[in-house]
């Protein structure tokens, strides 16, 4: 979820405008804000120490006006990397410019930073029947909001995520409701299956399941390949409120078996309170996870994106250990407490690495392997199309 989502209306005010491009020129406040969840469980957070190991190795950002194969290069919301034949692939959450579509990058990634990236090919992503997606704005009952990607070694597929859609109309016509999904494709683009959701992840007219725009925003593989884990980004309706700068929220990490497509184990996770207040109070602001990455069997990194109008974007990582969290699979709400949530630990907020700018970062992947056993980790921002944004590439260096 994107509070720029209204980035291509030509009739902005521009009392709007002057507040993104004040947000834009400015930077969250550095480390140590980490604030406690709204405590709906008895998880917690632990603050990141004064000088932290992850170190920034270098970042790129893609020029504007980019096209290949007639389709723009932008909205990057998600990212991996295949270690056998090096390359990088980044979905775009665009449905408006161009049909769901998948980039093959070619990149170096190492100890001195990263190469220049360079799009060398665009898969568009097909729907059941074979056909590419319409756009998200119709009224066909298959069409997607792409989000993330994640690319499988041992099949040699894709796996994907799609938002789904939630419009609801105040004049009383049919809402337009279409269920988000994980499925899988063949590299080509190929529809091959879809993973079953719990009835929780339905969408409803009724405040009930998944908001707009706040569901499978990350996606990662199991670090032994045999599991498919998703993370919303923000509460469903029946788990409380989002974010605000008083109050966290509560995010829901599915579990499916890779093997059968069937959720198998879900878990919580705190979201944190909004860091900052809006310029001038009461406009636009938010909070949620937007990606999530396998680190071991038991522990996973965890992106939460923030945007405050008048502030700008504050992106922190975090490492959670889900050891000893309950499993929720089969509560219908998460409001009134009784659960364990997974553990958090900051791990960098990016505002300390002395990035010139830090815009709508999204997506992450590991990257090759770094001498000594470290690894790297390259983040992605989405630019919206909009001309005050820019598509970025971040590298960072995690230790062993």
């Amino acid at each position: 979820m994107d509070l720029r989502s209204t980035r291509r209306d030509a009739t902005m005010p521009v009392t709007v405008l002057v507040a993104v491009v004040l947000l834009l020129a400015a930077a969250v406040p550095a480390s140590g804000l980490v604030v406690r969840s709204a405590g709906r469980g008895d998880g917690s957070t632990e603050r990141a120490g004064a000088a932290t190991s992850v170190r920034l190795l270098g970042e790129r950002v893609v020029p504007k006006g980019l096209v290949l194969d007639g389709m723009p290069v932008g909205e990057l919301s998600g990212i991996d990397y295949d270690p056998h034949t090096k390359r990088w692939y980044a979905i775009s959450d665009d449905s408006e410019e161009a049909p769901a579509r998948l980039y093959t990058i070619d990149m170096t990634v190492g100890p001195r930073g990263l190469s220049e990236p360079r799009f060398v090919a665009v898969t568009p992503i097909l729907r059941t029947d074979g056909t590419t997606f319409p756009p998200l704005a119709t009224q066909d009952p298959e069409v997607a909001d792409p989000e993330a990607v994640r690319f499988d070694r041992k099949s040699r597929t894709f796996y994907w995520s799609s938002e789904g859609k939630r419009e609801i109309s105040d004049d009383g016509s049919r809402p337009a409701l279409v269920d988000p999904w994980v499925r899988q494709m063949t590299v080509g683009g190929r529809h091959l299956r879809q993973l079953r959701q719990p009835a929780m992840f339905s969408m409803s007219a009724d405040e009930q399941g998944p908001r707009r725009n706040a569901v499978f925003e990350g996606l990662t593989l199991s670090a032994d390949g045999r599991e498919v884990v998703t993370s919303l980004e923000g509460p469903l309706y029946q788990d409380g409120l989002l974010p605000t700068p008083a109050s966290g929220g509560i995010s829901r990490f599915t579990w499916y078996d890779k093997r059968r497509g069937v959720p198998v184990r879900q878990l919580a996770y705190e979201i944190d309170p909004i860091p900052a207040t809006p310029i001038p109070p009461g406009s636009g602001a938010d909070n949620g996870v937007v990606e999530i990455l396998a680190v071991d069997r038991h522990r996973l990194l965890v992106l939460e994106r923030s945007f405050v109008t008048g502030v700008g974007n504050s992106i922190r990582l975090y490492q959670v250990d889900v050891r000893g969290a309950t499993d929720v699979l089969g509560r219908e709400s998460l409001a009134d407490g009784g659960f364990h949530p997974v553990r958090k630990r900051l791990l960098v907020d990016l505002a300390t690495l002395g990035l010139g700018h830090i815009d709508n970062v999204e997506g992450m992947t590991w990257g090759p392997r770094l001498p000594g056993g470290g690894r790297t980790l390259v983040l992605v921002s989405d630019d919206n199309f909009n001309p005050l944004q820019v598509t970025q590439l971040i590298a960072l260096a995690i230790p062993k």
